[in-house]
């Protein structure tokens, strides 16, 4: 937690509608205790945050700060490494937004949203950003008092991933073997390309032509480079895929169904 006293900052006065303020240098005061509480931080919806190569995508932070000497501002965003001062990754570090101050209800609530432009291509340029990532939570009560908590909420940052399926002979007599190959990938964010994702479970599955329900009939485990492989018996006409659930690290993936006439 940091707490800074009032210092010599442009004037904020509360409102129905206060703007959401970028952090701004660590330096801190002598030990005090803060009154400020940020609650219910919420990233991106509650839903991981899974980026390719080159993903752009709209971010939002949402949380409720609290002080009994009211709130005048709030800012939050997002950062990885060992600590706030040797951070490894920001998003958001000048974010906008707003916080509602329901000035006569309330004035010491404020309830903060900022919407933060992400573009991997820019953002990520290192495979170890993938994964936990933190929220800094600040704000400004109306005696000018600041407060800033580094870890306020969590997020979940992943790279994308994707699989492809190619289900063959086809057409086959039905009771003959089909072989189901494919390749699992996840975005590098390192070498700016889509690697082989080796050693993870991956699950074949079947639908019946008519009918749209997927069933799994076996797991297999990808292979140098990705690679999937498999056999199965060919029972009626119907699509096969490769369905991948995800890592700490990396999103899921499934495949674009392909089709075989059973004859």
């Amino acid at each position: 937690m940091r707490i800074r006293p009032a210092i010599a900052v442009a004037s904020l006065t509360t409102a129905l509608s206060v703007s959401v303020l970028p952090a701004t240098a660590h330096a801190v005061a002598p030990a005090a205790t803060s009154d400020t509480t940020f609650s219910d931080v919420v990233v991106n919806g509650g839903k991981d945050i899974v980026l390719g190569l080159t993903t752009k995508k709209t971010v939002t932070i949402t949380w409720t700060a609290t002080d009994p000497d009211g709130i005048a501002a709030s800012w939050a965003y997002l950062w990885h490494g060992p600590n706030t001062d040797d951070e490894d990754g920001i998003l958001g570090a000048y974010p906008a937004g707003t916080c509602e101050v329901p000035a006569i209800a309330d004035p010491t609530t404020a309830h903060c949203t900022v919407s933060i432009a992400v573009d991997a291509a820019r953002d990520l340029d290192h495979n170890g950003l993938a994964g936990t990532w933190k929220v800094l939570a600040g704000a400004q009560d109306l005696t000018d008092d600041w407060t800033e908590i580094d870890a306020a909420g969590t997020a979940s940052v992943k790279r994308l991933a994707k699989a492809t399926v190619n289900a063959s002979p086809e057409p086959v007599k039905k009771g003959r073997t089909i072989t189901v190959t494919g390749r699992l990938t996840r975005a590098s964010w390192s070498s700016d390309s889509y690697t082989g994702y080796q050693g993870q479970p991956v699950k074949l599955q079947f639908r019946k032509k008519g009918s749209s329900v997927y069933t799994t009939l076996k797991t297999v485990t990808s292979g140098s480079g990705g690679a999937l492989r498999t056999t199965t018996k060919a029972k009626a006409d119907g699509y096969f895929r490769y369905v991948f659930a995800g890592t700490a690290t990396t999103g899921p993936a499934t495949a674009t169904g392909d089709f075989v006439d059973v004859r």
